[in-house]
């Protein structure tokens, strides 16, 4: 079992001013400010793990650090692949300092989506998806990034070319889809035909699945009378929010939720996913609602 962070997109954004183009949170790695400001963000993680008697997954920052969103942050394909591993190498930084409080980590490089994270991407081909995300795959395995995770996608076919991408570089891929208010992918197709769909078209080869970018309220019942299916799910990375993908899009602040409702929703939901091993949060958490949570399913 491994404790990972909050949205930190949202936290630092929302929560600690930090401007940021697009969310692209990596690129406070490129200033020693910003790595001060990184630094703090997961030291508050450190208590959190030690009463949870839990290691900690290093999510590295680079949810936006592909191709077409990195143009839009003036970052070419060079630039692109020195900050992904950049922020691998943070993260082995902060490795040290978490190893030094007894709380032992891995580190996994991060992938979001080409497109809108939340929008069901109609478009997307696995040919294209392989070629996309092929560069950020490759960067992360040329340095000692233990995985990668891609997250908040909405569709089988970009799903299935970053684990096709991930299997050609040779390194392990988890791959997590966000769902909507009806616990079915952006665009109506149900959680567990996503997950059989990826799983026959690539072999098995993603290591397990999440599910992030939603309330529990949401799936708590879709992984309750799931098939088989659920024991491919083996992290979690929730919102604080009940409010649908839209809605907090149009939302004129930061919805933090209610933490301790949160926290037993997550304990209840736990135990219909028999293969849990990764437990953090999305967007509108932040180490609050982890220690909640932590303290809710991981007592120590």
């Amino acid at each position: 079992m491994f404790v990972t962070d909050g949205g930190v997109e949202t936290h630092l954004i929302f929560n600690e001013g930090q401007d940021v183009p697009d969310q692209s949170v990596y690129l406070l790695n490129m200033s020693e400010a910003g790595r001060a400001k990184m630094r703090e963000y997961y030291r508050a993680y450190i208590p959190i793990c030690q009463k949870a008697g839990q290691g900690f997954l290093f999510d590295t920052n680079t949810w936006r650090a592909n191709p077409d969103w990195g143009t839009r942050a003036g970052y070419d394909a060079v630039r692109l692949r020195e900050a992904n591993q950049i922020a691998v190498a943070f993260c082995e930084e902060m490795q040290a300092e978490f190893a030094a409080a007894g709380v032992e980590s891995i580190i996994s490089g991060v992938l979001g989506p080409r497109r809108d994270a939340w929008r069901y991407d109609a478009w997307m081909t696995v040919e294209e998806a392989t070629a996309y995300h092929t560069p950020q795959i490759e960067a992360f395995a040329d340095t000692d990034a233990d995985y990668v995770s891609a997250y908040t996608l909405t569709n089988v076919p970009e799903a299935v070319g970053i684990a096709r991408a991930a299997e050609k570089a040779g390194v392990p891929v988890v791959l997590s889809f966000t769902l909507e208010t009806d616990g079915n992918l952006p665009g109506g197709k149900p959680l567990g035909v996503a997950i059989s769909e990826v799983d026959a078209a690539t072999h098995w080869y993603p290591a397990y699945y999440m599910i992030n970018c939603v309330h529990p309220i949401h799936f708590a019942s879709v992984v309750r009378h799931g098939g088989k299916w659920v024991d491919r799910i083996g992290g979690l990375r929730v919102n604080a929010s009940m409010m649908s993908h839209a809605e907090l899009d149009n939302a004129p602040s930061l919805d933090t939720g209610n933490i301790p409702d949160l926290a037993q929703r997550y304990a209840r939901v736990l135990p219909s996913l028999p293969n849990i091993r990764v437990i953090g949060g999305c967007c509108g958490t932040d180490h609050r609602h982890i220690d909640a949570i932590c303290a809710t399913c991981l007592p120590g």
